[in-house]
């Protein structure tokens, strides 16, 4: 029994080898990987089943690419005869889903040149900057959306503007709008940026507090939530080991 028995039948050995790879890229309970080694064929069967067979609806995202990246390239010939502010926000959100963030955040710079009425593209723009790292430019964006609408994207846009001040030097402004957006928001990435920010300050036991609030939603969260949440997991796990050894 086990994985030696994927030896006895090449197909043994495929649905062991798919469940390994699944488990190893989305990363789910770590009991699994003893369920797929110990069980073989079997735990594996039972391992796709309930682990991997829910993630199809994710895996259906990952087919948007195609038309996405198809509309893309409509939208960079349409600019050079059309270069308006919609054509280019159109192009920007593209590249955006896409995760090319600097070629959104300058096609946003363009669609902002030319129209300045809606909060939309200073907040994508706002997030761009956030993932490449330029937290000062990220903090003029964001100031923008957040003093005209406290509660855009759910609080998302509080919770960045907090991340973006943590990262510019400005602590105090941080923890002010995290505590604000956490008294609604229960977003993992505002959680584990507030846990970030009071780790740096030494603060272990808040920080490990708020890091916990996240695997606490863990038991709770329907399986297709749960599978989205997963990164941020991870994050709280890591950082939580990384306090404890300090």
């Amino acid at each position: 029994m086990g994985i030696f028995s994927a030896f006895v039948s090449p197909w043994s050995f495929i649905v062991i080898a798919l469940a390994i790879v699944h488990f190893i890229r989305r990363r789910p309970d770590t009991y699994w990987i003893y369920i797929i080694l110990f069980l073989g064929p079997l735990g594996a069967t039972i391992y796709l089943f309930v682990e991997a067979l829910p993630d199809l609806g994710l895996l259906r995202q990952s087919f948007k690419v195609f038309p996405r990246r198809r509309r893309i390239h409509e939208l960079e010939a349409a600019v050079l005869d059309n270069p308006s502010a919609g054509n280019y926000e159109e192009l920007a959100d593209l590249y955006m889903e896409d995760g090319n963030f600097a070629k959104a955040r300058t096609c946003y710079d363009r669609a902002i040149s030319s129209r300045t009425d809606s909060l939309d593209p200073f907040y994508r723009r706002g997030v761009c900057e956030v993932e490449l790292g330029d937290f000062a430019a990220a903090v003029l964006d964001l100031e923008r959306v957040v003093n005209s609408d406290p509660g855009y994207d759910f609080h998302r846009a509080k919770g960045l503007l907090a991340h973006a001040y943590a990262n510019t030097g400005q602590p105090a402004k941080a923890e002010q709008l995290f505590r604000e957006a956490t008294v609604i928001s229960t977003s993992s990435e505002t959680y584990y940026n507030f846990a970030t920010l009071l780790a740096s300050q030494g603060r272990t036991a808040e920080a490990r507090e708020w890091a916990q609030k996240i695997l606490a939603k863990k038991p709770t969260m329907p399986g297709y939530l749960r599978r989205r949440e997963r990164p941020w997991f991870r994050k709280a796990n890591t950082l939580l080991l990384r306090l404890r050894a300090s």
